[in-house]
């Protein structure tokens, strides 16, 4: 069995006006997706955003209280789990103990009484370099290798879409960042139409090639990770993935394709495409890598500059993170990540001009870092 073997074609997913209520309490609200077929497409936000509900009914194991779930242009939403052309990938990993590994990736296909089951598993286990361990036990392996065994027992009974419910929050942190890049080589290599389910906004960016952020049961955007992370539309997008700095100001213009905001006096400009409010009141934001720090007064020309006091240096390996406190507004804080390309780290007490180019500043509506620091706690 090959990768083109695997890949049957008609695997995409659609979703329309999905709904899931429990008594009074709305699990999903009205959601829409389109998951192109033989992509990597993550479901991502916080506990209670209607994530893992939406996978169940996907899966079959939740019944929708409304809505169509279609997959290759087939409404499966009232079929059983079993009849769904689907399969599962849990945290738990759900191995048979007392089973080899060939004989856990074997199960299902046995159960469909399958032509040419040992070609078939041999093959599964060589995609994850595991053919050597057919014969031990799950207790028997790591971590990693368990969870590569559940991916390749549920890919060997060919599903058009494969499930998988954070399936790495039960690995340590370097062997989570090892199966990101081996879960995405998978897809690349099976062609299969993977959905992820998953809290942690590194993991979703790492391997999805579009995330969708859900919260309190509706999507607050959907896109490229990378689309996701540099044009935010919401506060919550810009608090959930990654750290965002948000400060109060006005609109006062617009000339061709810039945007003019004032902030105490201070002109921040930025693309028009950039601005995701209407009002005239808005947050201006930028991520803090993006900006840079310079003695005071000597910005470059044609950035936006902000001055202010460090209140806080924390030293952090690779990078540096400072607070600046605006001497504009003494409300208002800037973090700031600088790369540790030299020794020397800028003192508590310093007076500084932080600065950014027009471009990498997006807007938001007024009382939106409000909703972006409640993201970022929930994230």
């Amino acid at each position: 069995m090959t990768a083109a073997d695997l890949n049957t074609g008609t695997g995409g997913l659609k979703i329309r006006g999905l709904h899931k209520h429990y008594g009074t309490f709305t699990a999903v609200d009205g959601i829409d997706l389109d998951v192109p077929e033989g992509s990597f497409f993550a479901l991502l936000g916080p506990s209670g955003c209607g994530k893992t509900t939406t996978l169940r009914m996907v899966a079959g194991l939740e019944e929708p209280t409304a809505g169509e779930i279609m997959i290759g242009g087939k409404d499966i939403s009232r079929q059983r789990p079993y009849q769904r052309p689907v399969n599962t990938v849990f945290q738990s990993y759900a191995l048979f103990p007392h089973m080899t590994i060939f004989e856990n990736v074997a199960f299902g296909l046995r159960r469909r009484k399958v032509d040419g089951v040992d070609a078939k598993v041999k093959e599964m286990l060589d995609l994850v370099e595991m053919g050597h361990l057919a014969h031990r036990k799950p207790t028997q392996l790591s971590g990693g290798q368990q969870q590569r065994i559940a991916v390749v027992r549920a890919l060997v009974n060919k599903p058009k879409v494969l499930l998988l419910d954070e399936p790495l929050g039960a690995l340590d942190l370097k062997l989570r960042r090892q199966m990101q890049l081996e879960l995405k080589r998978i897809q690349t290599e099976v062609g299969i139409t993977f959905i992820h389910v998953t809290h942690d906004q590194e993991e979703a960016m790492t391997m999805a090639d579009t995330i969708a952020v859900l919260n309190k049961g509706k999507v607050e955007q959907m896109g490229a990770p990378v689309d996701l992370y540099e044009n935010p539309r919401t506060a919550f997008v810009a608090g959930f993935l990654g750290q965002t700095n948000l400060l109060t100001a006005k609109v006062v213009g617009t000339s061709g394709d810039v945007l003019t905001t004032d902030f105490h006096g201070i002109k921040i400009t930025m693309p028009v495409s950039r601005m995701a409010a209407t009002t005239q009141e808005v947050e201006v934001g930028v991520r803090p890598e993006k900006i840079h720090i310079a003695e005071l007064g000597e910005a470059p020309v044609g950035r936006n500059v902000v001055d202010g006091v460090i209140i806080d240096a924390s030293f952090i390996g690779v990078s540096t993170q400072y607070v600046i406190r605006t001497l504009a507004d003494a409300e208002e804080e800037i973090t700031v990540f600088t790369q540790n390309s030299s020794t020397s780290l800028r003192r508590v007490g310093e007076t500084v001009s932080a600065y950014w180019h027009p471009d990498h500043t997006f807007g938001l509506h007024e009382g939106a870092w409000q909703e972006a620091e409640a993201a970022e706690v929930a994230s």
